[in-house]
């Protein structure tokens, strides 16, 4: 997948990506709490968690160190 260029676009990606992340840790958070949960799907939601929290920081960092505080 590609990234978009323009500073907006990126800015939109990472906030969407960003509410994405969120919404799996509360998913994960909630099959870890009420077990036995399907070690599968709890695998595949961390693995996704990961992907996008290196998403995340790849954007930020093409964004200029001025977005991270």
């Amino acid at each position: 997948m590609t990234l978009p260029e323009d500073p907006a676009a990126l800015q939109a990606l990472l906030a969407e990506l960003r509410l994405e992340h969120h919404d799996l840790d509360a998913s994960i958070a909630r099959l870890e709490e009420n077990p036995p949960a399907d070690e599968l799907v709890l695998r595949r939601m961390k693995k996704r968690k990961l992907q996008i929290k290196d998403r995340v920081a790849a954007i930020e960092r093409m964004l200029g160190p001025d977005l991270i505080a």
